[in-house]
């Protein structure tokens, strides 16, 4: 009968490959979850705000308050426009790299980020140029909130885009294999456009 000989280096590595197996198993990844877990907290808090709004404007007998200035439309409405095309340019760059282009996927981000930059510009040349401050009445104190949140959610954005760019210069490090980050950003980045829009319609339409 003929002997078998084990060889302890070989056991000893099959171990440990079958227990990174286990351990990598053991861990799915969580993290586009975790993502929508935030966005719907998010989203909870700007509908908390929108009720708030519609509780006024349902319970006050003139709403905005008499001798409020009107709003403008022409910049809100070039500002919205932007940053509607801007959730298309940003999926090109999702589309781009899931093609493993990976320069194109920057360029995508690049002006998308341009496109979020370019409407915070506006938002605060209107807040320059409204004839009504923070404290001036309801109104105006529910303007400057809902806007300012909202400008905040974008600016977040941008950096989350700039973010993004900043680690595909190393080559690889996203690829139609491995693209989460650039998911995440653009999912995030719709989400800032929905609530646009609805605020859009509540400040600017109604």
């Amino acid at each position: 009968m003929q002997s078998q000989i084990i060889d302890p280096a070989k056991t000893e590595l099959n171990h440990h490959a079958a227990t990174a197996d286990a351990h990598h198993e053991a861990h799915p990844d969580h993290r586009l979850f975790g993502l929508v877990v935030f966005l719907i907290a998010e989203g909870m808090l700007f509908l908390g705000m929108f009720g708030a709004y519609l509780a006024f404007r349902a319970t006050l007998p003139a709403w905005p308050p008499e001798g409020t200035p009107e709003l403008e439309l022409l910049l809100p409405g070039v500002n919205t426009i932007n940053l509607i095309a801007s959730s298309f340019v940003m999926h090109n760059a999702d589309t781009a790299i899931k093609k493993n282009d990976a320069k194109g996927m920057q360029i995508w981000l690049t002006i998308t980020a341009l496109m979020g930059a370019t409407f915070l510009v506006g938002q605060v040349y209107e807040y320059a140029h409204l004839e009504f401050g923070l404290t001036t009445n309801l109104f105006a104190s529910a303007f400057y909130v809902l806007t300012g949140f909202h400008g905040l959610h974008v600016t977040i954005g941008v950096l989350a885009i700039v973010a993004v760019l900043w680690r595909s210069r190393v080559p690889g490090h996203y690829s139609n294999e491995k693209h989460f980050g650039i998911e995440a950003a653009e999912i995030y980045w719709h989400f800032v456009d929905v609530i646009w829009i609805i605020l859009f319609g509540l400040l600017y339409i109604l």
